[in-house]
């Protein structure tokens, strides 16, 4: 439900106006005064304001910036008398959607209000297509602008239209398998199943089963005949990740199918023929492996018709605001915040950081800030410790080093930030759960409560 704020000093005309356009379906609110509407913008996540110029002895212009500060995306109408027109254009220049003069019928408001909740649509739509541009399809998009994303983006689509094998490689969280779906969706494939499994997470004895399916009675709990991940896969992919983790027994298995293109179910005599593309991921060095003697040579080849590999973050540094911004929208919608953007502090401080756990520590980092924080902008002092420190490495919750505290500061400003830090480490450890945290602290809970109000948590 959109929501509206309208900002008069006339009460008759706020009540009028809430009836009017609660009747459409909207939720609205009134302020009766700049600093009211001001202290809205910040808590709401507001759509549209109806701003009167005229309000007592403070200056609509100066109110306009004022919210416009708070919310640069934030559409303005501004409603206005016969004689005050002229400011009324000025207003538009500052960045005023339309305005209105008094009196107006309830036709036009309905029709100017429904018009400007459309816009802001487009324009939010707009945003979301800038940010992903040269993404990548899927239920989670893959975003960047780096030449080293652009050169991945290249690489699947062209890999896309065929059917060899594909390695992917790169460290943990840096979105491997986001990129083996991007193919399949691209694919003539994409009719079919997408089938992903993580190799690591399957004890040796029961991969073969997991992948190859069973035979009833072929081992002990084998009640039933099962199809395997590959017959689940014909047709379309299946993504094996983690395959560094595999047994060199499973490996034999594997490159058989690989050479063969087809699946033998435990237990059973006859082969059965699939059409599945391969398309696997590790973050290990296999070469190194191979040297080990933990992985087939023979294996790799066959795997390795295509590599894609994905760098980590820390080397793309072009990607992070795109990505951040992409997540900040995402749970913002999701759990009911306003984040609109992320300040250029804050950007600064993101790319500055090593980001050890790559994009899906950014993901995680921006959902935490979204639970805990309501915005309308993304702060430096919303990000946690180690980003703000410029350390690459999380440091432990009360360990050593677990408090940064910026150079120059006297020993008053230099205890509020260790308090504000432990303050926000204990929120974080107990979910934001206020009771918990106090307790932890031991401090009252009112105590905890002016704290945060303090330093803004």
């Amino acid at each position: 439900m959109e929501k509206i704020l309208i900002v008069d000093d006339e009460s008759f005309i706020c009540e009028n106006v809430q009836r009017i356009l609660s009747s459409e379906g909207f939720d609205v609110l009134a302020a009766s005064s700049g600093q009211q509407a001001r202290d809205v913008v910040s808590a709401e996540e507001i759509d549209l304001a109806l701003l009167d110029l005229n309000l007592g002895t403070e200056d609509g212009i100066d109110v306009l910036k004022s919210l416009k500060e708070i919310d640069p995306e934030l559409l303005v109408i501004i409603i206005t008398g016969y004689g005050s027109v002229e400011t009324a254009v000025e207003s538009l220049k500052l960045g005023a959607f339309h305005y209105m003069k008094k009196p107006f019928k309830a036709d036009a408001l309905r029709l100017i209000v429904k018009l400007a909740l459309k816009t802001q649509t487009l324009k939010r739509e707009v945003r979301k297509l800038r940010r992903g541009d040269g993404s990548l399809p899927g239920s989670s998009p893959i975003i960047g602008k780096s030449e080293a994303f652009n050169e991945v983006v290249a690489q699947v689509r062209e890999i896309a239209r065929m059917s060899s094998t594909v390695l992917i490689t790169g460290e943990s969280g840096t979105g491997k398998e986001l990129v083996a779906r991007a193919i399949h969706d691209l694919s003539d494939r994409k009719d079919a199943s997408f089938v992903a499994i993580n190799c690591a997470s399957i004890p040796a004895t029961l991969l073969e089963s997991e992948l190859f399916g069973h035979e009833k009675g072929s081992f002990t709990g084998a009640g039933a005949r099962k199809k395997g991940l590959f017959e689940e896969a014909h047709h379309g992919t299946i993504f094996l990740d983690e395959i560094g983790e595999m047994d060199m027994a499973m490996q034999a298995k594997l490159l058989r199918v690989l050479q063969e293109k087809s699946i033998r179910r435990v237990g059973a005599v006859k082969d059965i023929d699939i059409d599945v593309r391969v398309v696997a991921a590790t973050n290990r060095d296999l070469m190194q492996r191979i040297a080990e003697k933990s992985f087939r040579e023979d294996l790799f080849y066959r795997l390795n018709v295509f590599p894609i590999h994905i760098p980590p973050l820390r080397e793309r540094t072009a990607d992070i605001a795109a990505l951040a911004s992409y997540f900040l929208d995402d749970f913002s919608r999701s759990f009911g915040r306003q984040f609109r953007d992320v300040s250029p502090e804050a950007q600064r401080l993101m790319a500055q950081y090593a980001w050890p756990g790559n994009v899906r520590e950014l993901r995680n980092v921006i959902e935490r800030i979204c639970i805990m924080r309501s915005g309308p902008t993304l702060l430096p002092e919303h990000l946690p410790l180690e980003i703000r420190s410029g350390s690459g490495d999380a440091p432990a919750p009360g360990g050593a080093g677990a408090i940064a505290v910026p150079d120059g500061l006297g020993l008053e400003e230099a205890i509020c930030s260790i308090e504000k830090s432990l303050i926000e480490q204990a929120l974080q450890k107990s979910g934001g759960n206020v009771l918990q945290t106090a307790a932890n602290l031991k401090i009252p809970r009112g105590t905890l409560r002016y704290k945060m109000d303090k330093y803004g948590l």
